[in-house]
């Protein structure tokens, strides 16, 4: 496509911000102020994830287009509130086009919603020339999530990339990570659909089970941080809640068998492990046994760069 709308050159911008899985969390959601809210927990971010890029000029009413992987978007909360926390900032009005080109399943528990905020927060600070720090375009994008109910942490670590620890809830600049120090490894996954985020964080039963439980996980991590317990404290957490369905008990199971530790990816119908290089065709044969498709499997390295401009 070309960079204008209406036949006029305009401003653009491209920012990148990668997918993320979650392993095991604790919900922190009861503070009012949205920056406090989020969760404790630990995940891994990947390399691929969601790339946005903006084009805008100058109109006398304000108008926003979205698309998502070419598709005019009808509804896409969480990039609204994005950009009108953006254009609030600004004193002119704009026509704007959103283009997400989302590399990871939507819904399925890779953080696509949490990238698509922040890749175009960052686009937009960018593209509008407010100037804003790293850490204030990224709170703008963890509070689109928690009120659009699309994740609590998910942003987190996708600002600063890496295997990270949430060991302080909030967005970032308010809560606290550290990092997992890991070498040598990629991530495989197996997703086979989408779980609702939304209707998971508004269940009593099972946001009762999550924090039963994932709290004492995270702690034990903080001690002993590295990515073998990452995946047993995972996979520990995932057994607690009972979310797994059918189909990924038999991979689960398939998987032990050879010594491979995998989870379920939070929140989503998708398995993931940690696997140190030497040994992902091993584990992508037992994959491709219970995939639906070839593209039901993804393989990518640790994205350890965070969000950023292109």
């Amino acid at each position: 496509m070309k960079d204008h709308i209406g036949g006029a050159p305009i401003p653009t911008a491209h920012a990148f911000a990668p997918g993320h899985i979650t392993g095991v969390f604790e919900i922190h959601d009861q503070p009012t102020d949205p920056l406090s809210k989020g969760s404790r927990g630990a995940g891994v971010s990947i390399e691929r994830g969601v790339r946005t890029k903006v084009l805008l000029e100058r109109s006398l009413k304000p108008k926003c287009e979205i698309k998502i992987n070419g598709e005019p978007q009808e509804s896409a909360d969480v990039s609204v509130h994005v950009l009108h926390a953006f254009l609030s900032k600004s004193k002119e009005n704009y026509r704007i086009l959103v283009e997400h080109d989302v590399q990871v399943p939507i819904g399925s528990g890779f953080g696509s919603s949490g990238a698509g905020a922040l890749s175009l927060a960052f686009t937009l600070n960018q593209a509008l020339g407010l100037g804003l720090s790293r850490v204030e375009v990224a709170q703008i994008a963890h509070v689109a999530e928690v009120q659009c109910k699309t994740g609590l942490g998910t942003v987190m670590g996708e600002t600063y990339g890496g295997v990270e620890i949430r060991v302080k809830p909030g967005a970032p600049g308010v809560g606290e990570i550290t990092h997992i120090p890991i070498t040598q490894h990629a991530v495989v996954c197996l997703h086979f659909g989408p779980i609702s985020t939304a209707h998971i964080l508004s269940d009593p039963k099972i946001r009762q089970r999550i924090n039963d439980f994932g709290g004492r996980l995270v702690d034990k991590l903080i001690a002993h941080p590295t990515a073998c317990n990452f995946m047993a404290y995972s996979r520990e957490f995932a057994e607690y809640v009972g979310l797994m369905t059918g189909r990924m008990r038999e991979v689960l199971k398939d998987a032990d068998q050879l010594g491979f530790t995998c989870s379920m990816m939070m929140l989503g119908e998708s398995i993931f492990s940690l696997v140190k290089r030497d040994r992902v065709a091993e584990l992508l044969d037992i994959f491709r046994q219970h995939a639906p498709s070839k593209k039901s499997i993804i393989v990518s390295d640790i994205d350890f760069q965070g969000a950023r401009l292109l």
